[in-house]
């Protein structure tokens, strides 16, 4: 395989088509999960640290997405939790005690739902915390690559993987290590994980969208804020969630 653009679009393509075929059922278990708790009451809780931070902001916050969402993520720690900027880096996501605190700060009612990303799986602050998330009695939806989290070892002392715990999983059918085309020299470029997450967190979403139509019901959808009326409609519906979903960080 030669290292160019078409080839990476042609592995994107065959991957897209892989994982919307074989996870097809997977999301709609994780969109019939997310639909009873809204009809609940619930607030749906993305998190996902790295570049998987993407995926909760593909789910919380973004026009055409749904309105009752709120993002957790490792900055809370400074922006809500009081603590010193220089925490932040990137073996944080390794640490499980901040997995806790993130709980804390997160405005989390019984009803709530979480969908909790990461390609590999195994890091301390994401296993810890979908650990606390069962522990507390809600829905778990994870994306994670099947492929990569298969070779890896947890670096939780439990020696768990995000998978292990969630009521559905997603695999964004990314390989080992993420980048898609090998170099000559070793290595590879070209990482797919995001553009797969991105895929996966749309399908439960417009399959969420589906069954609260089905049901008569109204789904709570934002309008981009650049188009006009959208800012009324948004400010609307997100008054119905006060102090239960956070924007802007």
């Amino acid at each position: 395989m030669t290292v160019n653009a078409d080839d990476y679009l042609a592995v994107v393509t065959e991957t897209i088509g892989r994982v919307s075929a074989s996870q097809r059922e997977a999301v709609c278990r994780a969109a019939d999960l997310i639909a009873d708790a809204l009809r609940a009451d619930g607030v749906v809780h993305a998190f996902g640290t790295g570049h998987s931070e993407a995926l909760a902001m593909e789910i919380a916050g973004r026009a055409g997405g749904l309105v009752p969402t709120n993002r957790i993520a490792l900055r809370d720690l400074v922006l809500l939790g009081g603590a010193p900027a220089d925490i932040l880096g990137p073996l944080l996501e390794r640490d499980p005690s901040v997995a806790h605190r993130l709980y804390e700060l997160a405005p989390v009612h019984p009803s709530d739902v979480f969908v909790v990303a990461s390609n590999s799986g195994v890091n301390g602050a994401i296993v810890e915390f979908a650990g606390l998330v069962k522990e507390r009695g809600h829905g778990l939806v994870a994306i994670t690559s099947a492929a990569h989290s298969a070779r890896m070892t947890s670096r939780h002392p439990s020696g768990r993987k995000l998978a292990d715990f969630a009521d559905v999983v997603l695999d964004n059918g990314a390989p080992y290590g993420d980048a898609t085309l090998p170099l000559p020299g070793g290595g590879a470029v070209g990482a797919i994980s995001s553009i797969t997450a991105a895929l996966l967190a749309q399908q439960i979403t417009v399959e969420v969208v589906a069954r609260l139509l089905a049901a008569g019901e109204q789904p709570p959808v934002y309008l981009s804020a650049n188009i006009a009326g959208g800012d009324e409609h948004n400010k609307a519906l997100e008054d119905r969630y006060a102090g239960r979903i956070r924007r802007g960080s």
